[in-house]
Protein backbone atom coordinates (compact mmCIF):
# COMPACT_ATOMS: atom_id res chain seq x y z
CA UNK A 1 0.00 0.00 0.00
CA UNK A 2 1.92 3.25 -1.05
CA UNK A 3 1.86 6.11 1.44
CA UNK A 4 0.70 9.50 0.86
CA UNK A 5 4.41 11.21 0.81
CA UNK A 6 6.46 11.05 -1.54
CA UNK A 7 9.89 8.90 -1.48
CA UNK A 8 13.13 8.69 -2.66
CA UNK A 9 12.36 6.54 -5.70
CA UNK A 10 9.69 9.23 -6.73
CA UNK A 11 12.53 11.77 -7.80
CA UNK A 12 15.82 11.64 -10.06
CA UNK A 13 18.59 11.88 -7.58
CA UNK A 14 21.31 11.98 -10.17
CA UNK A 15 23.97 14.13 -9.80
CA UNK A 16 22.19 15.76 -6.57
CA UNK A 17 23.38 16.87 -3.28
CA UNK A 18 21.39 15.19 -0.85
CA UNK A 19 20.65 15.71 3.37
CA UNK A 20 19.69 13.48 5.19
CA UNK A 21 18.04 13.60 8.63
CA UNK A 22 18.73 9.71 9.99
CA UNK A 23 18.30 8.24 13.84
CA UNK A 24 21.61 7.14 14.76
CA UNK A 25 20.30 7.90 18.33
CA UNK A 26 22.21 4.39 19.96
CA UNK A 27 23.68 3.83 22.92
CA UNK A 28 27.32 4.20 23.07
CA UNK A 29 29.20 3.37 26.22
CA UNK A 30 32.87 4.44 26.37
CA UNK A 31 32.75 5.52 22.89
CA UNK A 32 31.73 2.04 21.93
CA UNK A 33 28.56 1.06 20.16
CA UNK A 34 26.38 -1.36 22.55
CA UNK A 35 23.36 -1.79 19.55
CA UNK A 36 23.53 -0.97 15.98
CA UNK A 37 20.18 -1.53 15.06
CA UNK A 38 19.03 2.15 14.05
CA UNK A 39 22.63 2.68 12.19
CA UNK A 40 21.58 -0.94 10.44
CA UNK A 41 18.43 0.31 9.41
CA UNK A 42 19.25 3.41 7.42
CA UNK A 43 21.47 1.60 5.21
CA UNK A 44 19.28 0.95 2.80
CA UNK A 45 18.37 4.50 1.86
CA UNK A 46 21.96 5.26 2.05
CA UNK A 47 22.90 2.65 -0.25
CA UNK A 48 20.23 3.27 -2.94
CA UNK A 49 21.55 7.42 -2.74
CA UNK A 50 24.77 6.54 -3.76
CA UNK A 51 23.65 3.70 -5.94
CA UNK A 52 21.66 6.07 -7.96
CA UNK A 53 24.77 8.53 -8.96
CA UNK A 54 23.81 11.16 -6.17
CA UNK A 55 27.01 13.46 -6.16
CA UNK A 56 27.25 13.61 -1.99
CA UNK A 57 25.50 12.97 1.03
CA UNK A 58 25.32 14.77 4.06
CA UNK A 59 24.13 12.80 7.29
CA UNK A 60 22.66 14.71 10.44
CA UNK A 61 21.15 13.16 13.41
CA UNK A 62 21.23 13.68 17.21
CA UNK A 63 22.82 11.53 19.78
CA UNK A 64 21.44 11.59 23.07
CA UNK A 65 20.24 14.71 25.10
CA UNK A 66 23.84 15.92 25.85
CA UNK A 67 22.80 18.98 28.27
CA UNK A 68 20.31 16.58 30.16
CA UNK A 69 22.57 13.80 30.22
CA UNK A 70 25.32 15.89 31.43
CA UNK A 71 23.82 17.28 34.44
CA UNK A 72 22.83 13.95 35.49
CA UNK A 73 26.59 12.60 35.18
CA UNK A 74 28.28 15.71 36.59
CA UNK A 75 25.80 15.08 40.17
CA UNK A 76 27.17 11.94 39.86
CA UNK A 77 31.11 12.17 38.63
CA UNK A 78 31.44 15.23 41.47
CA UNK A 79 34.75 16.91 41.84
CA UNK A 80 35.75 14.61 39.13
CA UNK A 81 33.97 15.69 36.42
CA UNK A 82 35.72 16.22 32.73
CA UNK A 83 33.15 17.71 30.40
CA UNK A 84 35.42 17.54 27.37
CA UNK A 85 36.04 13.78 28.37
CA UNK A 86 32.51 13.04 28.91
CA UNK A 87 31.01 14.41 25.97
CA UNK A 88 33.19 12.58 23.71
CA UNK A 89 32.72 9.07 25.15
CA UNK A 90 28.97 9.67 25.05
CA UNK A 91 27.82 12.53 22.55
CA UNK A 92 30.53 12.53 19.82
CA UNK A 93 29.81 10.87 16.59
CA UNK A 94 33.50 9.66 15.43
CA UNK A 95 32.10 6.19 16.91
CA UNK A 96 28.94 5.97 14.66
CA UNK A 97 30.88 7.64 11.20
CA UNK A 98 33.51 5.05 12.19
CA UNK A 99 30.96 2.09 12.52
CA UNK A 100 29.02 3.07 9.61
CA UNK A 101 31.94 3.26 7.17
CA UNK A 102 32.98 -0.06 8.47
CA UNK A 103 29.25 -1.47 7.12
CA UNK A 104 29.46 0.22 4.19
CA UNK A 105 33.03 0.03 3.28
CA UNK A 106 34.06 4.04 2.85
CA UNK A 107 35.58 6.30 4.94
CA UNK A 108 33.54 9.08 6.78
CA UNK A 109 34.48 12.15 8.29
CA UNK A 110 32.62 14.13 10.76
CA UNK A 111 32.39 17.94 10.64
CA UNK A 112 33.35 19.67 13.56
CA UNK A 113 29.70 20.82 14.28
CA UNK A 114 26.40 21.87 12.25
CA UNK A 115 26.79 25.21 11.46
CA UNK A 116 30.17 26.91 11.14
CA UNK A 117 32.16 28.22 7.95
CA UNK A 118 34.49 24.90 8.38
CA UNK A 119 31.63 22.67 7.99
CA UNK A 120 30.57 24.43 4.87
CA UNK A 121 33.86 24.40 3.54
CA UNK A 122 33.55 20.09 4.25
CA UNK A 123 30.22 20.14 2.56
CA UNK A 124 31.59 21.79 -0.68
CA UNK A 125 34.52 20.07 -0.94
CA UNK A 126 32.70 16.54 -1.21
CA UNK A 127 33.88 14.67 -4.28
CA UNK A 128 31.50 12.31 -5.98
CA UNK A 129 29.74 10.07 -3.76
CA UNK A 130 31.27 10.73 -0.66
CA UNK A 131 29.91 11.29 2.74
CA UNK A 132 29.87 13.84 5.66
CA UNK A 133 28.62 13.29 8.74
CA UNK A 134 27.76 16.21 10.57
CA UNK A 135 28.31 16.39 14.64
CA UNK A 136 25.56 15.88 17.12
CA UNK A 137 22.78 18.33 16.19
CA UNK A 138 21.97 18.78 19.42
CA UNK A 139 25.08 20.29 20.75
CA UNK A 140 23.26 23.94 19.43
CA UNK A 141 20.43 25.19 20.93
CA UNK A 142 18.44 25.78 17.84
CA UNK A 143 17.54 22.79 17.11
CA UNK A 144 15.01 22.10 19.82
CA UNK A 145 14.37 26.15 20.31
CA UNK A 146 10.77 26.43 21.45
CA UNK A 147 10.62 29.69 19.06
CA UNK A 148 10.37 28.98 14.82
CA UNK A 149 12.66 31.60 14.30
CA UNK A 150 15.40 30.40 16.10
CA UNK A 151 15.22 27.03 14.78
CA UNK A 152 15.31 28.80 11.05
CA UNK A 153 18.03 30.04 12.21
CA UNK A 154 19.89 26.57 11.93
CA UNK A 155 17.37 24.89 9.44
CA UNK A 156 18.35 28.35 7.07
CA UNK A 157 22.27 26.84 6.76
CA UNK A 158 21.24 22.83 6.93
CA UNK A 159 19.30 23.71 3.87
CA UNK A 160 22.34 25.09 2.09
CA UNK A 161 24.21 21.59 2.47
CA UNK A 162 21.86 19.77 -0.31
CA UNK A 163 19.78 20.25 -3.08
CA UNK A 164 17.21 17.45 -1.75
CA UNK A 165 16.28 16.55 1.81
CA UNK A 166 15.34 13.18 2.87
CA UNK A 167 14.40 12.17 6.39
CA UNK A 168 14.80 8.61 7.40
CA UNK A 169 14.84 9.29 11.24
CA UNK A 170 11.09 7.76 11.85
CA UNK A 171 12.38 8.04 15.74
CA UNK A 172 12.32 11.36 15.84
CA UNK A 173 9.68 12.47 13.09
CA UNK A 174 7.15 13.88 16.32
CA UNK A 175 9.84 16.31 17.09
CA UNK A 176 9.38 19.83 15.55
CA UNK A 177 13.11 20.58 15.14
CA UNK A 178 15.75 22.64 12.85
CA UNK A 179 16.59 19.53 11.02
CA UNK A 180 13.43 17.05 11.17
CA UNK A 181 11.11 19.42 10.11
CA UNK A 182 11.68 23.12 9.74
CA UNK A 183 14.81 22.86 7.00
CA UNK A 184 11.64 21.80 4.62
CA UNK A 185 10.82 25.52 4.46
CA UNK A 186 14.30 26.27 2.90
CA UNK A 187 14.88 23.37 0.88
CA UNK A 188 14.81 24.70 -2.93
CA UNK A 189 14.51 20.75 -4.29
CA UNK A 190 11.94 17.83 -2.83
CA UNK A 191 11.89 16.74 0.83
CA UNK A 192 10.88 13.09 1.29
CA UNK A 193 10.88 9.89 3.24
CA UNK A 194 13.62 7.39 2.86
CA UNK A 195 12.75 3.90 2.86
CA UNK A 196 12.89 3.32 6.65
CA UNK A 197 10.26 5.99 6.95
CA UNK A 198 8.32 4.83 4.06
CA UNK A 199 7.94 1.14 5.77
CA UNK A 200 7.02 2.56 9.55
CA UNK A 201 4.15 5.21 7.65
CA UNK A 202 3.17 2.12 5.42
CA UNK A 203 2.32 -0.01 8.37
CA UNK A 204 1.57 2.24 11.43
CA UNK A 205 -0.31 4.91 9.23
CA UNK A 206 -1.48 2.98 6.28
CA UNK A 207 -1.91 -0.62 8.27
CA UNK A 208 -2.62 -0.08 12.01
CA UNK A 209 -4.40 3.50 11.68
CA UNK A 210 -6.28 3.82 8.13
CA UNK A 211 -7.36 0.00 7.10
CA UNK A 212 -6.72 -2.42 9.37
CA UNK A 213 -7.67 -5.90 8.41
CA UNK A 214 -10.23 -7.66 11.15
CA UNK A 215 -10.70 -8.92 13.62
CA UNK A 216 -7.95 -5.97 14.89
CA UNK A 217 -6.94 -7.00 18.27
CA UNK A 218 -3.94 -4.46 20.44
CA UNK A 219 -2.20 -4.97 23.39
CA UNK A 220 -1.48 -2.24 25.76
CA UNK A 221 0.66 -3.16 28.50
CA UNK A 222 3.40 -1.16 31.05
CA UNK A 223 3.31 0.66 34.25
CA UNK A 224 1.01 3.47 33.74
CA UNK A 225 -2.06 4.33 32.69
CA UNK A 226 -1.74 7.97 32.41
CA UNK A 227 1.28 7.48 29.49
CA UNK A 228 -1.35 5.48 27.71
CA UNK A 229 -4.56 6.78 28.03
CA UNK A 230 -5.20 8.44 24.73
CA UNK A 231 -3.14 5.53 22.97
CA UNK A 232 -6.01 3.29 24.19
CA UNK A 233 -9.34 5.85 22.86
CA UNK A 234 -7.83 5.92 19.96
CA UNK A 235 -7.28 2.48 19.54
CA UNK A 236 -10.72 1.95 20.79
CA UNK A 237 -11.89 3.66 17.84
CA UNK A 238 -10.70 0.87 15.37
CA UNK A 239 -10.33 -2.50 17.14
CA UNK A 240 -12.50 -5.46 17.78
CA UNK A 241 -10.78 -6.19 21.33
CA UNK A 242 -8.24 -4.40 23.09
CA UNK A 243 -6.11 -6.41 25.75
CA UNK A 244 -4.54 -4.41 29.02
CA UNK A 245 -1.23 -5.97 30.61
CA UNK A 246 1.05 -5.26 33.02
CA UNK A 247 0.98 -2.78 36.01
CA UNK A 248 -1.66 -0.54 34.47
CA UNK A 249 -4.45 -3.39 34.74
CA UNK A 250 -4.26 -2.93 38.68
CA UNK A 251 -5.83 0.95 38.16
CA UNK A 252 -8.65 -0.79 35.77
CA UNK A 253 -9.38 -3.54 38.60
CA UNK A 254 -9.67 -0.70 41.32
CA UNK A 255 -11.63 1.25 39.69
CA UNK A 256 -14.17 -2.20 39.47
CA UNK A 257 -13.78 -1.88 43.05
CA UNK A 258 -11.54 -5.48 43.54
CA UNK A 259 -8.67 -5.78 45.37
CA UNK A 260 -5.08 -4.92 44.25
CA UNK A 261 -2.78 -6.01 47.36
CA UNK A 262 0.60 -3.83 46.74
CA UNK A 263 0.81 -3.91 42.62
CA UNK A 264 1.33 -0.53 40.80
CA UNK A 265 -1.76 2.21 40.57
CA UNK A 266 -2.54 4.99 40.11
CA UNK A 267 -5.41 6.46 42.09
CA UNK A 268 -5.43 9.52 40.14
CA UNK A 269 -6.43 7.85 36.93
CA UNK A 270 -9.11 5.63 38.75
CA UNK A 271 -12.12 7.58 36.70
CA UNK A 272 -10.45 7.63 33.53
CA UNK A 273 -10.18 4.01 33.61
CA UNK A 274 -14.60 3.55 34.62
CA UNK A 275 -14.70 5.79 31.82
CA UNK A 276 -12.59 4.14 29.35
CA UNK A 277 -14.48 0.57 30.48
CA UNK A 278 -17.71 2.26 30.16
CA UNK A 279 -16.61 3.81 26.35
CA UNK A 280 -15.44 -0.15 25.11
CA UNK A 281 -18.67 -1.17 26.03
CA UNK A 282 -20.78 0.91 24.69
CA UNK A 283 -18.64 0.60 21.04
CA UNK A 284 -18.80 -2.88 21.71
CA UNK A 285 -14.82 -3.46 21.68
CA UNK A 286 -14.11 -6.63 23.92
CA UNK A 287 -12.34 -5.24 26.74
CA UNK A 288 -9.50 -7.91 28.26
CA UNK A 289 -7.74 -7.96 31.56
CA UNK A 290 -6.07 -10.73 33.37
CA UNK A 291 -8.17 -13.67 35.89
CA UNK A 292 -5.10 -14.89 37.61
CA UNK A 293 -1.88 -13.39 38.12
CA UNK A 294 1.51 -14.00 39.25
CA UNK A 295 2.18 -12.71 42.88
CA UNK A 296 5.15 -11.76 44.85
CA UNK A 297 5.46 -10.19 48.39
CA UNK A 298 8.38 -7.62 47.04
CA UNK A 299 9.81 -6.30 43.61
CA UNK A 300 12.19 -9.02 42.77
CA UNK A 301 13.14 -11.58 40.81
CA UNK A 302 14.06 -13.40 44.30
CA UNK A 303 10.83 -12.61 46.39
CA UNK A 304 10.01 -14.86 49.18
CA UNK A 305 6.49 -15.59 48.13
CA UNK A 306 5.82 -16.08 44.59
CA UNK A 307 2.49 -17.60 44.09
CA UNK A 308 0.01 -17.43 40.96
CA UNK A 309 -3.84 -16.43 42.32
CA UNK A 310 -7.23 -15.74 41.07
CA UNK A 311 -7.39 -11.85 40.40
CA UNK A 312 -10.67 -12.20 42.47
CA UNK A 313 -8.38 -13.50 45.44
CA UNK A 314 -5.48 -11.00 45.34
CA UNK A 315 -3.88 -10.62 49.10
CA UNK A 316 -3.31 -7.34 50.21
CA UNK A 317 0.10 -8.26 51.20
CA UNK A 318 1.68 -9.10 47.58
CA UNK A 319 1.93 -7.18 44.81
CA UNK A 320 1.06 -8.59 40.67
CA UNK A 321 4.05 -8.85 38.21
CA UNK A 322 2.39 -10.99 35.21
CA UNK A 323 -0.04 -12.38 33.68
CA UNK A 324 -1.21 -16.03 35.09
CA UNK A 325 -1.48 -19.71 32.89
CA UNK A 326 -5.09 -19.00 32.72
CA UNK A 327 -5.01 -15.31 31.14
CA UNK A 328 -2.12 -16.04 29.18
CA UNK A 329 -4.25 -18.88 27.56
CA UNK A 330 -7.30 -16.07 27.05
CA UNK A 331 -4.94 -13.50 25.42
CA UNK A 332 -3.42 -16.39 23.40
CA UNK A 333 -6.66 -17.57 22.29
CA UNK A 334 -7.89 -13.96 21.26
CA UNK A 335 -4.66 -13.32 19.54
CA UNK A 336 -5.09 -16.49 17.33
CA UNK A 337 -8.33 -14.82 15.83
CA UNK A 338 -6.63 -11.81 14.50
CA UNK A 339 -5.94 -10.97 11.33
CA UNK A 340 -4.32 -7.47 12.62
CA UNK A 341 -2.47 -7.00 15.98
CA UNK A 342 -0.55 -3.90 17.66
CA UNK A 343 1.56 -4.46 20.17
CA UNK A 344 3.17 -2.11 22.55
CA UNK A 345 3.85 -2.49 25.92
CA UNK A 346 4.64 -6.16 28.30
CA UNK A 347 1.87 -7.99 30.46
CA UNK A 348 4.70 -8.29 33.14
CA UNK A 349 7.76 -7.47 34.23
CA UNK A 350 9.32 -9.14 31.87
CA UNK A 351 13.20 -7.98 32.69
CA UNK A 352 13.14 -10.26 35.29
CA UNK A 353 12.94 -14.31 34.87
CA UNK A 354 10.26 -15.39 36.80
CA UNK A 355 7.83 -12.77 35.68
CA UNK A 356 8.48 -13.18 31.90
CA UNK A 357 6.53 -16.03 31.15
CA UNK A 358 3.74 -14.02 29.85
CA UNK A 359 5.16 -12.06 27.68
CA UNK A 360 7.61 -14.20 26.26
CA UNK A 361 4.19 -16.36 25.58
CA UNK A 362 2.74 -13.48 23.91
CA UNK A 363 5.60 -13.11 21.77
CA UNK A 364 5.90 -17.06 20.83
CA UNK A 365 1.73 -16.65 20.07
CA UNK A 366 2.49 -13.83 17.58
CA UNK A 367 5.88 -15.53 16.04
CA UNK A 368 3.08 -18.47 15.30
CA UNK A 369 0.33 -16.55 13.66
CA UNK A 370 -0.41 -16.70 9.77
CA UNK A 371 -2.09 -14.68 7.69
CA UNK A 372 -2.05 -11.70 10.18
CA UNK A 373 -0.03 -8.29 10.30
CA UNK A 374 2.19 -8.23 13.22
CA UNK A 375 3.37 -4.78 13.99
CA UNK A 376 5.54 -4.07 17.25
CA UNK A 377 4.88 -0.68 18.42
CA UNK A 378 8.67 0.39 19.15
CA UNK A 379 10.22 0.38 23.36
CA UNK A 380 9.86 -2.51 25.87
CA UNK A 381 7.70 -4.96 23.22
CA UNK A 382 10.75 -4.64 21.08
CA UNK A 383 13.06 -5.53 23.91
CA UNK A 384 10.30 -8.57 24.78
CA UNK A 385 10.16 -10.20 20.95
CA UNK A 386 13.77 -9.61 20.75
CA UNK A 387 14.07 -11.86 24.45
CA UNK A 388 12.20 -14.41 23.09
CA UNK A 389 14.07 -14.68 19.33
CA UNK A 390 11.06 -14.11 17.36
CA UNK A 391 11.80 -10.86 16.19
CA UNK A 392 12.20 -11.44 12.57
CA UNK A 393 8.52 -13.46 13.02
CA UNK A 394 6.70 -10.04 13.03
CA UNK A 395 5.77 -8.24 10.22
CA UNK A 396 7.41 -5.18 10.96
CA UNK A 397 8.78 -3.54 14.31
CA UNK A 398 8.79 -0.26 14.74
CA UNK A 399 12.10 2.13 15.46
CA UNK A 400 10.14 5.07 17.17
CA UNK A 401 8.78 4.61 20.57
CA UNK A 402 7.16 8.11 20.70
CA UNK A 403 6.99 8.41 17.21
CA UNK A 404 4.98 5.00 16.64
CA UNK A 405 2.51 5.17 19.45
CA UNK A 406 1.85 9.46 18.16
CA UNK A 407 0.83 8.19 15.05
CA UNK A 408 -1.21 5.70 16.45
CA UNK A 409 -2.91 8.27 18.53
CA UNK A 410 -3.74 10.61 15.88
CA UNK A 411 -1.40 13.00 15.92
CA UNK A 412 0.24 14.95 12.95
CA UNK A 413 4.14 14.40 13.18
CA UNK A 414 6.07 17.43 12.16
CA UNK A 415 8.64 15.29 10.31
CA UNK A 416 6.32 13.35 8.24
CA UNK A 417 4.11 16.30 7.65
CA UNK A 418 7.12 19.10 6.00
CA UNK A 419 7.28 16.50 3.50
CA UNK A 420 6.31 16.70 -0.16
CA UNK A 421 2.72 14.73 -0.43
CA UNK A 422 2.77 12.65 -3.79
Amino acid sequence: MAISKKTIKDIDIKGKRIIMRVDFNVPIKNGVINDDTRIQAALPSIKYILDNGAQSLVLMSHLGDPKKDAVKAKEKAGAAWDEAKYMEGQHKMAPIAAHLGKLIGKTINVAPDCMSDATKKMVDSLGAGEILLLENTRFHKEETAKEDADRDVMAKVLATYGDIFVNDAFGTAHRDHASTASICKFMKGACVAGFLMEKELEFLEEKIVKNPAHPFVAIVGGAKVSSKITVIESLMEKVDSIIIGGGMAFTFFKAMGMEVGKSLCEDDQIETAKKTMAAAKAKGVKFLLQTDVVAADSFSNDAKTIVTVAMKDMPKDLMGLDIGPETTKTFNDELSKAKTIFWNGPVGVFEMEKYAKGTLSIAHTLANLKDCITVIGGGDSVSAVNKAGVAEKMTHISTGGGASLELVEGKVLPGVAALNNK
